[in-house]
């Protein structure tokens, strides 16, 4: 059986309040924190650094899975794994050298991930594969949260299911954007098995509720 994990974006949170967040929305059943960062280069928007990965670390036993949206990434990757970062990963637009960046990663003792916007092709998955914890399929264009599911992705994620499974490696298949309890399941059946959501959750009163209703929609998946 698939072991799914749901990863509540902290873009959506309360930042006035952020410890508060993050303890409650792991109470309420979240598998891992899901930290979005922001250049205003590489994507049209700003959001936040090392110092805050910092700040939310003592208050959450889960790991942290950070996502830089940012250009170059070499230069922060270990201000993040020294914040408490437990798995990094980034667009390859977004390095020089795709494989040192990943190195660089596994160097500061974090799992490393790779990121492909909705038109950005997979073939460098072909060299780095094995190089892999998570590939992180957005199905949205990255820069800002609530926008709706690329229905698209679907094949991509199959796509990259079918060479995870051929790759013979224990490598989670992430998706974000759009993602909602009345999708969570296609997108399952697709082949993820870890689901970034931020309005969807954090945009409701009760979050366990909509984790609850995710879990009992991916066990029909």
């Amino acid at each position: 059986m698939t072991n799914f994990r749901i990863a509540p974006s902290i873009l959506s949170a309360d930042f006035a309040r952020l410890g508060e967040e993050v303890r409650n929305v792991v109470a309420a059943g979240a598998d891992m924190i899901h930290f979005d960062v922001m250049d205003n280069h590489y994507v049209p928007n700003l959001t936040i650094g090392p110092l805050v990965c910092e700040a939310i670390r003592p208050h959450v036993q889960v790991p942290i899975d950070v996502h830089l949206m940012v250009k170059p990434v070499d230069r922060i990757i270990p201000d993040f794994a020294k914040a408490g970062a437990n798995i990094i990963s980034f667009h390859p637009e977004g390095s020089e050298h795709i494989d040192r960046s990943l190195q660089l990663i596994r160097d500061h003792g974090c799992k490393a991930g790779l990121v492909f916007n909705p038109a950005t092709p997979l073939h460098v998955l072909e060299h780095v594969i094995d190089k892999l914890d998570l590939i992180l399929l957005m199905s949205v264009n990255p820069g800002f949260g609530g926008q709706s599911f690329i229905p698209h992705t679907l094949k991509k994620i199959a796509a990259v299911r079918r060479m995870i499974d051929e790759s013979g490696r224990d490598i989670m298949l992430q998706v974000d954007g759009g993602v909602k309890v009345d999708n969570i399941r296609e997108i399952a059946a697709a082949g993820a098995d870890t689901f970034v959501a931020g309005s969807a959750i954090f945009g409701k009163p009760d979050y366990k509720a909509v984790i609850d209703a995710m879990r009992g929609e991916l066990a029909l998946a």
